[in-house]
């Protein structure tokens, strides 16, 4: 029989990541898998059981290869012929983390679900973040190794 949580049984841990030279992809699915919570042995498919997840120097994360001139994002405005594109070097030059973010939503089920898992991230430029006093545990991506991303 499997035991699904209840709302007054949920935690949330605050994990600490930092994005110097870290490549995008590698980082999102980590963060993505915090998130959602999957990484706990009380992971509830229908729950927000996912954890909190600081990312600091998110501007300088890695692309690999030549993605960062020539992978493209799109948006439309909604009006005919409102396509626009924009590669990685210049929205990390308006808004730095915001291709993680991107990453990161993209790997989470779409949804109301995914919406709010996705406001437990927190990214930062530079090396200060506001969120000392949850006293958040640190993720060195050096040394994860493919079976156990996250200890409890």
């Amino acid at each position: 029989m499997t035991n699904f949580l209840k709302k007054s049984e949920l935690n949330n841990a605050w994990y600490i990541i930092d994005g110097k030279n870290a490549i995008i992809g590698r980082l999102a699915s980590v963060i993505a898998k915090i998130l959602r919570g999957k990484h706990k042995t009380t992971f509830t498919p229908h729950m927000d059981n996912g954890d909190f997840v600081v990312v600091k120097n998110v501007e300088a994360i890695k692309f690999t290869g030549k993605k960062l001139e020539d992978k493209k994002y799109y948006r439309h405005t909604g009006y005919p012929g409102g396509i626009k594109e924009i590669n990685p070097l210049k929205l990390n030059e308006k808004k730095p983390g915001e291709s993680l973010k991107l990453a990161v939503k993209r790997m989470l089920p779409g949804g109301p679900l995914a919406k709010k898992q996705l406001t437990k991230l927190k990214l930062y430029t530079g090396e200060d973040h506001p969120h000392e006093a949850q006293n958040p545990e640190i993720i060195e991506l050096s040394k994860l190794n493919k079976k156990n991303i996250v200890r409890n």
